[in-house]
């Protein structure tokens, strides 16, 4: 087992947990750690410059400065990770995108997705059947002028840029790919607005495929589980989370990473006290262990 002491005098995340196998080393080399218990009662030793390295307080001063909190699980351990996608398995067991689309018109989703961007899915769930019902098939919209498409995505926000994107990747579709959405990363990032994360949802939610949807929801509840390192740039999360999340688990653990930002972890007011992936969440951890 691998223990972790919080001290309450350090400032600074790189030292609010120190791992305790390292930290014995300075007891006794290649030996199995000693207990908080056994730290506390030893007698004062000194170090090389004749300094105490041990105090030789009693147990109950010790406690005031250092936490025994259990087991260190790695985050990038795949049980760890496991029981983080079967206990999201088990509260949202229909891990769906909220954007609603025809399952037999790929385009659809597609460009949901460009209108979802600094728009909420519920605005654009209200928007696309207005845009469709105008512009039934992919072809009348490659026919159709920006000013049109503009006015009715008005309320979706940069309407000028989506409008534009819209319009001329419904061209593209209609003259290179014969009016069928690609299949691969490379030929989907030839789109006019389309990005890594709208790839990876129409290989995932469209092609059934493996799809790292790196949304707002999932770069941040995943810094805060600990299963990537905090960063908050789409690819360099998503690099990450192709190290440790099963490419059959990826589109769905995704879905689950918004509904779940949506119900318990919330940005601006985590509820993180009735959240049930505690036992793994390194900030859960942290946030107990400075209480």
């Amino acid at each position: 087992m691998i223990v972790v002491l919080l001290n309450r005098g350090a400032s600074g995340k790189e030292t609010h947990l120190v791992k305790y196998r390292e930290y014995c080393t300075t007891w006794e080399k290649n030996a199995q750690p000693p207990s908080p218990i056994q730290i506390a009662e030893r007698p004062p030793e000194k170090d090389s410059g004749g300094k105490r390295k041990n105090s030789g307080k009693s147990l109950e001063k010790c406690r005031k400065l250092w936490y025994y909190t259990g087991e260190v699980i790695d985050m990038k351990n795949p049980a760890a990770v496991s029981s983080i996608i079967e206990e999201l398995k088990r509260l949202y067991p229909s891990a769906e995108c909220s954007l609603n689309f025809d399952p037999e018109k790929a385009y659809e989703l597609l460009f949901s997705v460009r209108l979802a961007a600094q728009c909420t899915d519920a605005r654009v769930n209200l928007v696309t059947p207005v845009l469709y019902a105008r512009f039934p098939t992919l072809e009348s919209l490659a026919q159709a002028s920006e000013e049109e498409v503009g006015e009715i995505i008005h309320s979706t926000g940069f309407w000028r840029a989506k409008a534009r994107d819209i319009v001329a990747a419904s061209r593209m579709l209609v003259e290179e790919y014969g009016g069928r959405v690609p299949d691969t990363m490379e030929e989907l990032l030839r789109l006019p607005g389309v990005g890594r994360k709208t790839a990876n949802l129409i290989l995932g939610d469209v092609y059934g495929r493996e799809g790292y949807v790196c949304d707002t929801h999932c770069i941040r509840i995943t810094g805060l589980l600990g299963i990537t390192d905090g960063s908050k740039d789409p690819l360099k999360v998503e690099m990450q989370l192709r190290q440790c999340i099963p490419p059959e688990e990826s589109n769905a653990f995704c879905h689950r990473m918004v509904l779940h930002g949506r119900a318990v972890c919330v940005a601006r007011r985590p509820d993180c006290e009735h959240c049930t992936l505690r036992p793994w969440c390194s900030h859960w951890c942290g946030q107990t262990a400075a209480q």
